[in-house]
């Protein structure tokens, strides 16, 4: 191969335009930062600097997760986190993001949702100030928490308003939290009531009947994952007929154990039974993943073509929680990609 061929390819990648709609700020603290937090806080980290982003599975990697946002206690700590997740957007080429954010795992905000929420948008503001790409926020809940504590917080997103809240989102881990589909139910028929998106992960730990409930209990206008819904032939179907789109980050599901290589993980698979499908980060520090990264790990594995890649970009821009200006923008630039 031309030496120049992977720069060539790089470049290509990065100038196509694309939305990242599966991306979570607590997973974008880059190493040398959590390690300089958590010196100055006296907090001892699990393994040394150089293993500190080898994690044994989900929950290994969620447990850290908690560790990382923990250290992030102050408001300069969040705005130079949300700063930073801009500037890396804008090194793949990002034109847009929709951004989860889980307040229960950032434990020194815990009581001031509005001031860690203003102190996230000054960084996001600031970044688009100097021509950073756009970013929409989607609030998560964690799937161990009660309905009520759900309601709550919609009720509180619903009365803020703010312009940077563009979902409701639920994410953690189903295998270990079992079916929680039914007791979010009122919480997502609210949110979805007051005109906010809804995403919902599923189809990670657990199985199909996961994606399942995201649909038919929760109401999702996108699902976060959703790759083991290839093991049910008829949520398959459903899924493409209704056009829901997958928001797919085969970098995660490799890491994390979900499939033990990219030729076994399915998003060729759903893509060809007609499932929307973009490819995402997920945590893009903690995994060491790039959205150039993803294009081209699948275009490699399954020989996506310029035309099947524009497809897919074209995807991840119309399933995103952009206005629909950003969209239109976004769409024109790709038309001559």
């Amino acid at each position: 191969m031309n030496a120049l061929q992977p720069t060539l390819e790089t470049n290509r990648l990065k100038s196509l335009p694309k939305a990242e709609v599966h991306l979570h700020l607590e997973g974008s603290f880059d190493a040398d930062v959590i390690v300089q937090w958590a010196k100055l806080e006296g907090v001892a980290l699990p393994r040394p600097a150089e293993d500190l982003f080898k994690f044994s599975g989900l929950p290994d990697f969620l447990e850290f997760l908690d560790l990382a946002c923990g250290l992030a206690s102050t408001t300069d700590r969040l705005v130079q986190l949300s700063y930073g997740l801009s500037q890396r957007l804008a090194d793949s080429g990002t034109g847009y993001a929709d951004v989860i954010f889980n307040p229960t795992h950032w434990h020194a905000w815990h009581g001031r949702f509005g001031a860690m929420l203003e102190a996230i948008d000054a960084g996001f503001t600031q970044a688009e100030q100097d021509g950073l790409p756009r970013v929409g926020l989607c609030v998560s809940l964690l799937r161990t928490q009660s309905a009520a504590a759900a309601t709550e917080l919609v009720d509180t997103l619903i009365a803020m308003r703010h312009p940077r809240i563009v979902a409701l989102s639920v994410d953690g881990n189903e295998a270990t939290a079992g079916r929680t589909g039914p007791r979010f139910a009122q919480a997502f028929r609210q949110a979805g009531a007051a005109g906010l998106r809804r995403t919902v992960h599923a189809g990670e730990s657990s199985g199909p009947e996961g994606v399942w409930d995201a649909v038919d209990v929760l109401g999702a206008d996108r699902i976060d994952h959703g790759v083991r819904a290839i093991e049910d032939s008829a949520l398959v179907r459903m899924l493409a007929d209704r056009q829901i789109p997958l928001g797919i980050c085969p970098t995660s599901n490799l890491v994390l154990n979900v499939y033990p290589s990219i030729q076994e993980h399915p998003i060729e698979q759903l893509r060809l039974a007609g499932v929307r499908v973009s490819v995402n980060t997920d945590d893009p520090a903690l995994l060491n993943a790039t959205l150039v990264g993803e294009y081209a790990l699948c275009r490699q594995a399954f020989g996506w073509t310029d035309a099947v890649t524009k497809a897919v970009a074209r995807t991840s821009i119309e399933a995103s929680f952009a206005n629909e200006d950003i969209k239109a923008t976004l769409l024109r630039a790709l038309a001559s990609w």
